[in-house]
């Protein structure tokens, strides 16, 4: 049985109403972002269908380990979420996992992947800096001497970027992104544009502790993705590594899918159909999330839409 869930909305500073377009009905027009699959704390995603509707993914994941092959991890491992950027995001960095369980309380530390759904011209996102050494670094966000140190990337709709546990990065005005992540809300602000929260102070940084966890990359941000047909299928894979795989399908008419893991998350981003789960029938629309299960053997789509699959 697989388990659809209920998206969770946050309101957001920079936020907008874009997300609308995916179907939502919106509690305001500054929602930053949708959770569509979260066991998180700040945002426990619920069941929709039976048996387990009205519970939220993480009490199916701690009492039912089963359906997901008795996965060896106490937290559910993967966040998905959509990020509409009406305005610039702080400049960040998220901890690698080590850091994060000795200064965080145990929690997952943040490596993601963005595919950029669609984009504004000339929008940017922040990836990496332009440094040579992580002491430049320091010493630039000491002085707040930014003007220099972010690299800005142009970003067009169909692009990928991973963006590893360390880096600085940020999704600027007028980009709409699908993020996958390590399940973690763990978020340390370099710079945040001197913006106060509900005409109060100004938003706080945590320089102190990203100065800490900066990381000077050396490899390229575009990396390469490979892609096949499969049954008339476009099947693009984005990134696989120690942290997540993360599958684009462009689905047209029938496929027969083979679910590489015991459990995968699905979004669909765009079009309508179905598929068809052990013989039982469920519609898919643009906006829905769902996991498929251990339980859940012969899978078919059948429509015109474009799906991300994520699994470990």
């Amino acid at each position: 049985m697989p388990l659809f869930l209920k998206p969770i909305f946050h309101e957001k500073i920079w936020g907008g109403s874009r997300l609308k377009e995916f179907g939502y009905d919106l509690p305001s027009d500054y929602i930053g972002e949708v959770w569509g699959i979260s066991a998180h704390p700040n945002g426990k995603c619920e069941i929709l269908n039976e048996p387990y509707r009205g519970q939220t993914l993480d009490q199916v994941w701690d009492e039912h380990r089963e359906l997901f092959g008795d996965f060896p991890s106490q937290e559910f491992p993967l966040m998905t979420k959509i990020v509409d950027a009406r305005e610039s995001l702080s400049v960040h960095v998220h901890p690698d996992d080590a850091y994060a369980y000795e200064n965080e309380n145990g929690q997952y530390g943040k490596s993601e992947c963005w595919y950029i759904i669609d984009a504004e011209e000339d929008a940017e996102i922040i990836y990496g800096l332009n440094t040579q050494s992580k002491e430049t670094a320091i010493d630039k966000i000491d002085e707040a001497d930014y003007d220099s140190l972010f690299n800005k990337v142009k970003v067009k709709a169909g692009e990928f970027y991973f963006i590893p546990a360390g880096t600085i990065h940020s999704i600027g005005a007028g980009v709409l992104v699908y993020e996958t992540m390590q399940s973690s809300d763990v978020t340390y602000r370099v710079f945040d544009y001197d913006r106060a929260q509900d005409s109060s102070d100004k938003r706080e940084l945590n320089q102190v502790k990203a100065k800490e966890v900066i990381e000077i990359a050396n490899e390229s941000i575009n990396i390469p993705t490979d892609t096949e047909i499969i049954e008339n299928h476009k099947r693009t894979q984005l990134v696989s590594n120690d942290f997540f795989t993360i599958v684009k399908w462009n689905i047209s008419g029938t496929l027969n899918y083979m679910k590489p893991r015991e459990f995968v998350l699905i979004s669909v981003l765009k079009g309508e159909g179905q598929v068809i789960i052990d013989g039982e029938v469920f519609d898919l629309v643009q906006g829905q999330n769902f996991i498929l299960t251990s339980d859940d053997l012969d899978t078919i789509f059948e429509g015109q839409y474009e799906l991300i699959v994520s699994y470990l």
